[in-house]
């Protein structure tokens, strides 16, 4: 059975701006000594949100007015650095499902497409604008249209940029490679057994 279909993901934005912000600002190298990725969303952006005796800094995800949003905002190159797929696990399991920026590493988009989490880009002006709309307004909705490729807030439309691959993944129900995988054994176990050399 196919995962969830994800055509649009609906929730209040925040802005956490800057660009070239690597997995190591997302997810601390420190929190990542766990077996699985369970608890690792307390941990999010963990160095600029706390000091070093836990209490908070002044930082977006800190600020009440964005408590419980969705949908994060940031600038250029989000999620560069190293590989670690804990970066978007953390983003995950603090409570994002959608990401807008003007643009990503690679590695790190295609670890939050395979976890069902969009992440589309805007140009500059654009993404600035947003986030112009929800600091005036942190209740603001804002709708990403996965499947028309649209960014929707304020009664604006903004075409979002998203690859055909990931779009066509997050429509269909295909995001997760392993739980496709998963899927096929059935028919992998038919084909083995008619192949007179399979043990």
């Amino acid at each position: 059975m196919s995962l969830a279909k994800i055509t649009s993901v609906t929730g209040r934005g925040v802005c956490v701006p800057g660009a070239d912000i690597d997995t190591d600002r997302i997810i601390p190298a420190r929190f990542m000594k766990c077996v699985t990725f369970d608890g690792l969303g307390e941990f999010a952006f963990y160095d600029e949100r706390k000091k070093a005796d836990g209490s908070d800094k002044p930082h977006p995800l800190n600020d009440p007015r964005f408590k419980g949003a969705s949908i994060l905002l940031s600038g250029s190159n989000f999620g560069c650095g190293s590989s670690r797929e804990h970066a978007p696990q953390s983003l995950y399991r603090f409570g994002f499902r959608a990401v807008i920026a003007e643009s990503f590493a690679e590695i790190f988009f295609g670890n939050s497409i395979t976890l069902g989490m969009p992440c589309v880009t805007l140009p500059r002006a654009e993404l600035q604008a947003l986030a112009a709309v929800i600091e005036k307004d942190p209740k603001a909705e804002i709708v990403v249209e996965v499947q028309n490729r649209k960014v929707i807030c304020a009664g604006k439309s903004y075409v979002a940029g998203l690859p055909h691959s990931a779009h066509e993944a997050l429509i269909t129900g295909k995001w997760d490679a392993i739980a496709d995988l998963l899927e096929g054994l059935p028919e992998v176990a038919r084909v083995a057994a008619s192949l007179p050399y399979a043990i």
